[in-house]
């Protein structure tokens, strides 16, 4: 055997061998936009390419990889075809994913991971390599109907469901979210009662209604609660995201009745001086039936005109002479504050201001009748 044939051997008999699977440690000696080189002490070197490197499309490898560099990687062909090695990185990263997936799985621990695909049917994470797949079912414990929010975002979740044989990692936020919700809303009811000022966040807006998020559980202001005065659509006055300072007003189990009729707001706490009996008002005419029209006179106080008060001739229908809208000037000719009535009355004003007009006239004409009489006097003398 000659010297040359000798030093082969001897230096084939000093590399190591290797075996599809197997894992193996190398020095990076070379990095392109789209490979990586490694000397793993093979007679021949390591490649792996960018698909095996990471999942994430149009990764430059010279960003995240430098010469010099130690990786660990999973052999995949002993021989790629071309005399060198193929190896992958992201395999064993999966790998040792799936291991960490599992122990999760087993020890039901939270999880943070990036969305790194939305889907139609739900959003895909991946934790060190390793795919896991949150149903849009199991993405909140709400309906969303639109995923896109989370792409690029990390979340957190627990995994329900480990079989990487069949390629099924399910994770679950839902879970997660719902545990917390229900903490929330523990504190949230062993701190709040009825008479209690809260703050919270308008999270739905309704015609019946506004849903509020109080953190931990949501409370219902009903139309009837928005104002001391009348509300026709929820949707004009609030706007999800809001911030609202609102009271508590009754508390049911788990369902909260909110309201933003503070009692030191209340219109009524001074109505029987403002609205005593004989008083000249001005309100706006809020709405009209077949026997009179409401008149509202302040938010939360309206005030009826009846058909048969709107004039001094016969009117038949309101809407024959009053426009909503449009303000009137009337007296106040009863009022019930048990019951939060009052009764106005157009008629009464200007049957006053008739017998005033006629007093004026009246006293113009005397003046007059003296004012010649004295003239008659002068001029004799």
């Amino acid at each position: 055997m000659s010297e040359l044939n000798e030093f082969e051997q001897m230096l084939e008999e000093s590399l190591k061998t290797i075996r599809t699977g197997e894992i193996v440690t190398g020095k990076v000696i070379d990095v392109k936009e789209d490979e990586i080189v490694l000397n793993i002490g093979y007679k021949s070197d390591g490649i792996i390419p960018r698909n095996e490197y990471t999942n994430e499309p149009g990764v430059d490898l010279t960003k995240v990889v430098n010469v010099g560099d130690e990786l660990e990687a999973k052999v995949i062909k002993v021989n790629d075809g071309e005399g060198q090695v193929a190896l992958s990185y992201k395999r064993l990263a999966a790998d040792r994913g799936n291991k960490k997936l599992e122990e999760a799985f087993n020890n039901q621990e939270v999880l943070t991971a990036k969305v790194v695909q939305v889907l139609d049917g739900g959003l895909s994470v991946v934790v060190d390599e390793a795919r896991v797949f949150i149903p849009a079912s199991l993405v909140s414990d709400t309906y969303e109907k639109d995923l896109t929010k989370y792409a690029n975002k990390e979340v957190e979740f627990v995994i329900t469901e480990f079989n990487p044989r069949k390629r099924r990692i399910i994770g679950n936020r839902k879970q997660l979210m719902a545990a917390r919700k229900a903490e929330m809303q523990k504190a949230l009811f062993e701190r709040i009662q009825v008479g209690d000022v809260v703050e919270g966040v308008v999270k739905n807006v309704t015609d019946f209604g506004a849903f509020i998020d109080l953190g931990g559980a949501d409370g219902l202001l009903h139309i009837s609660e928005m104002s001391w005065g009348r509300v026709e659509n929820p949707k004009k006055v609030f706007k999800a995201g809001e911030k609202l300072t609102t009271l508590i007003k009754d508390i049911n189990g788990e369902k909260i009745a909110l309201s933003l009729k503070f009692p030191d707001q209340n219109p009524w706490a001074d109505a029987a001086s403002k609205y005593a009996v004989g008083n000249i008002v001005v309100g706006r005419v809020a709405r009209m039936t077949d026997f009179g029209a409401f008149v509202e006179l302040e938010p939360g106080v309206d005030a009826l005109l009846h058909v048969s008060q709107i004039s001094r001739e016969h009117v038949e229908k309101p809407s024959d002479v009053l426009s909503i809208g449009q303000e009137i000037e009337a007296k106040i000719v009863d009022f019930n504050e048990a019951d939060r009535k009052i009764s106005l009355s157009v008629k009464a004003l200007q049957i006053a201001d008739s017998q005033a007009a006629r007093e004026d006239d009246a006293d113009v004409a005397d003046v007059d009748v003296e004012a010649v009489a004295a003239q008659m006097e002068y001029e004799t003398e």
